[in-house]
């Protein structure tokens, strides 16, 4: 099992450690609604270390990244990130990634942890035809820590005396504190404010360890994988492996938006042209539930007792204190206010499509 830089810290402050893809990693230290809730009222702390990290470089860096991913870096400044689809020449979803753009000859993915290795071989094979770009697996030499909630930004600014609300959201920035470099990203996967901060895993335990005492008095605690997976849900972000798989396309899911038709080409255009004239047949909703029932991955969803689809992600939701989720269901049925029927074990559950996402923050710049 691999560990991160921050596996004694977690230790310290009594996590409850789990096997998450090959890493061990906290699932929580507090409970996990606790950890929610701290995350959506005042500011967490998060170990992603686990993520993917590549580098990718060269002259033909932006042509390459162009063609491996579904949105659009062309507007991108330097000291910019988008979010995208991965696909295969089907539509299908390969990966769904961070895009960093350093320049335009150097890009950084950030990818699913679960995902790693699969990624690296697909785009080495895509790497093929471009003969100066190189592409380098960084990581287990680069950790990332995640700063979310609504007082994530004056903690930074408690931790590193300076401030970063001239960072717009999806901008980047480099750092110094002291002899420490740093990338500070506005960015995160809670639907909070914050930023994601990517530092050399030498030092990223001594950056762990400031946060947290400098910010110890505002109430700042690290938070586990359990809480992360609740406040993605309920900001309605999706999970590669429950969510959508190579098997869905972006088309049938909450990000279509991510599929930039008036690109050149990029890989699985045609198939998604072809799915987007014909009209897809399943698509990812949010519900909630009518009673006490609590949705779980794979539980059936139906309509009149015929079944329409699955649940792909489902969890109680600590902010509303109701049972929530999103689930892949035939077209027909994906319209909000429509109700619809989740079996829990043998027991059939009312629930009702709603719109999304479940939670949205105060907007803020």
């Amino acid at each position: 099992m691999k560990k991160t830089p921050l596996y004694e810290s977690h230790l310290e402050y009594h996590a409850k450690m789990v096997s998450f893809h090959n890493y061990l990693m906290p699932i929580q230290y507090d409970s996990i609604i606790n950890e929610h809730l701290l995350v959506r009222k005042n500011a967490g702390i998060f170990d992603i270390s686990h993520m993917g990290k590549f580098e990718i470089s060269g002259d033909d860096a932006f042509s390459f990244v162009q063609q491996v991913i579904t949105n659009d870096a062309a507007p991108l400044s330097e000291k910019q990130a988008l979010y995208s689809p991965l696909c295969n020449e089907k539509g299908g979803i390969v990966d769904d990634i961070m895009v960093y753009k350093m320049n335009r000859n150097e890009f950084l993915f950030i990818v699913n942890c679960a995902n790693t290795e699969k990624d690296l071989a697909w785009l080495t094979e895509q790497a093929k035809p471009y003969w100066s770009l190189k592409l380098k697996n960084v990581t287990d030499e680069m950790s990332i820590i995640a700063l979310q909630g609504p007082s994530a930004l004056q903690m930074l600014k408690n931790t590193l005396e300076t401030d970063f609300k001239y960072l717009k959201r999806f901008c980047f920035d480099e750092f110094f504190l002291d002899d420490l470099p740093m990338i500070i990203s506005r960015t995160g996967y809670t639907g909070e404010d914050g930023v994601e901060i990517l530092v050399d895993a030498t030092y990223a335990l001594r950056l762990w360890d400031i946060f947290l005492k400098k910010n110890e008095a505002k109430g700042l605690r690290p938070v586990g994988l359990g809480a992360r997976d609740t406040l993605r849900l309920e900001a309605c972000f999706m999970l590669y492996g429950n969510d959508m798989d190579e098997t869905v396309t972006p088309l049938e899911t909450l990000i279509d938006w991510t599929v930039k038709f008036g690109k050149d080409s990029f890989i699985g255009k045609e198939s998604l042209q072809e799915q987007k004239a014909g009209g897809v047949k399943h698509k990812i909703i949010g519900f909630e539930m009518l009673d006490q029932g609590i949705p779980r991955h794979d539980y059936p969803v139906l309509k009149k007792g015929e079944k329409i689809g699955k649940v792909t992600s489902g969890t109680f939701n600590p902010t509303t204190k109701k049972g929530i989720g999103l689930a892949r269901i035939t077209i027909q049925h994906a319209i909000a206010g429509e109700e619809i029927q989740i079996q829990i074990r043998d027991n059939y559950h009312e629930a009702r499509i709603v719109k999304t996402p479940f939670y949205k923050r105060e907007s803020k710049k």
